[in-house]
């Protein structure tokens, strides 16, 4: 019951909805041609145990319903959230930690269901979840794994990267229950082809640790790899080029490193498979510059080149980064969500230009491990989403391109009084009718619904709903958000 009643009590601070960019900023928050859409903050995603805060993130969308899930991963558990109306997001629950609570929380998806390993927790293993759980739910649950993969004493990983073309996962940076490092760190190559039942297939050893990596099925410049899988490792100290097509038989193409080298962190190839965009994680702090992202020519993977080299407005860390179409996404922890346009990136200067941000650590833009950890720019729908170390989960869009479903919908219907006590007046316009109501509250639980309406008015009554902010959804479209006081 005390739990229950902290939840609500904080309500009111942990959700926030649609704030447009304007001079400037949304509500508190930094901007540039960004909306906020909504916030939901790390108390409502984690639970209770250790220091909750936020950090991995990925989404899903579900091809039956067309829906849009985050999945936020947290120090001590992964959250699940219906972001499909990205001003009124609804909170599924959250499947907690297997062993320990770490910052290190890494998700994936393939084939409908989440992967998801943590880094100097134990026993942990690899979880995985079959996402289609998540449909119809309405009430916020602690779920539980469908499998554990834990072959050959799989303790902790640091990250999964998974080539959806082929179905196998890459685990790296992982350690056995006692603490040892297996295969030195690098990739362990598993089959994921049948999620419920992964299957080990072989690692690779010869170049130590792999903090982050990209693989894919090769489609580039390079005709000598047409069709091969490629992994590119980021491996520290230096990016790793390897052809795993044969999983018993892994051939290295090529290691690259450059100068100032802090700590080679993540990268991610351009759509054509050209240029791959690479983040130092450390060289802001360790040589005193500013936001650094370095670009390499990928004309030939036995001969890749530095080809340019990216610097931000600030001294902030560059963490993860995704491209989609001609724009990089990065997460610069205290300095948010940077959006850079990389039409310009064969150039050997001013290759990539900063056109937007949303800045979710609005304190400063300094040197330190705050803000934006990661972000999944990969909804059909242009709905962006952010995990924040400290404030959680955020939806944001581009300026001015809201989905015309929720225009429509406040368009053709409308809630008065709002705020209200007692009750209020659902009206139809535009020719439309109320066919069904359904009301839930912020942590997605159904209060009430009523069907075969064909009204144009419909009265709501809200005497006993306790006080809060909760959510309309009319004709099984959109929602808007009631005010009970």
């Amino acid at each position: 019951m005390k739990k229950t009643t902290i939840i609500l009590l904080f309500l009111s601070h942990i959700i926030v909805s649609q704030t447009p960019c304007e001079d400037g900023f949304a509500g508190e928050y930094p901007c540039n041609d960004y909306d906020l859409m909504s916030n939901i903050s790390v108390d409502i995603l984690a639970n209770t145990n250790g220091n909750p805060e936020g950090s991995d993130i990925w989404g899903w969308t579900d091809s039956t319903t067309g829906k849009e899930y985050a999945i936020a991963a947290m120090t001590n558990s992964t959250a699940f959230v219906d972001v499909t109306d990205p001003v009124n997001p609804i909170f599924l629950g959250r499947l907690d930690s297997n062993a320990g609570n770490n910052y290190w929380r890494d998700v994936k998806v393939y084939s409908n269901h989440a992967f998801i390993v943590a880094d100097n927790v134990g026993a942990h293993g690899m979880q995985v979840f079959d996402l289609t759980k998540l449909r119809g739910i309405t009430t916020a649950q602690v779920f539980t794994a469908d499998t554990i993969y834990n072959t050959d004493d799989l303790g902790s990983c640091h990250n999964i990267v998974i080539n959806e073309n082929t179905g196998i996962a890459y685990l790296v940076g992982c350690k056995n229950t006692s603490g040892s490092r297996i295969s030195n760190g690098g990739p362990i190559f598993v089959d994921i082809s049948d999620p419920k039942s992964p299957v080990k297939m072989d690692s690779y050893s010869l170049d130590n640790y792999s903090h982050d990596a990209q693989v894919i099925n090769y489609t580039g410049p390079d005709s000598n790899y047409t069709g091969k899988e490629i992994y590119i490792g980021s491996n520290e100290d230096k990016i790793t080029i390897l052809d795993v097509t044969d999983k018993n038989n892994v051939i290295k193409i090529a290691e690259i490193d450059y100068s100032q080298i802090g700590y080679t962190h993540q990268g991610w190839f351009t759509e054509d498979q050209r240029y791959f965009i690479l983040g130092d994680e450390t060289d802001e702090q360790t040589f005193g510059m500013n936001t650094r992202t370095l670009v390499f020519d990928f004309l030939s993977l036995d001969n890749p080149f530095l080809s340019s080299t990216y610097y931000g407005a600030s001294a902030a860390i560059d963490h993860n980064g995704y491209v989609k179409g001609n724009l990089y996404y990065m997460a610069n922890y205290r300095a948010g969500l940077r959006i850079l346009d990389i039409t310009n990136i064969s150039a050997a200067t001013d290759s990539m230009t900063e056109v937007g941000y949303f800045d979710t650590y609005p304190n400063n833009n300094g040197t330190s491990f705050n803000g934006a950890w990661s972000v999944y720019p990969y909804f059909a729908s242009g709905n962006i989403i952010i995990n924040d170390i400290e404030r959680g989960l955020f939806v944001v869009r581009k300026s001015e391109t809201l989905n015309l479903e929720n225009l429509d919908l406040k368009r053709d219907f409308s809630i008065y009084p709002n705020p209200t006590s007692t009750k209020t007046t659902i009206r139809a316009s535009n020719n439309q009718v109320i066919k069904s109501v359904q009301v839930f509250s912020l942590l997605g639980q159904k209060i009430l619904e009523q069907n075969n309406i064909n009204s144009n008015n419909y009265v709501l009554n809200t005497i006993g709903i306790k006080k809060g902010v909760y959510l309309i959804k009319i004709n099984n479209l959109g929602t808007i958000k009631l005010i009970i006081k």
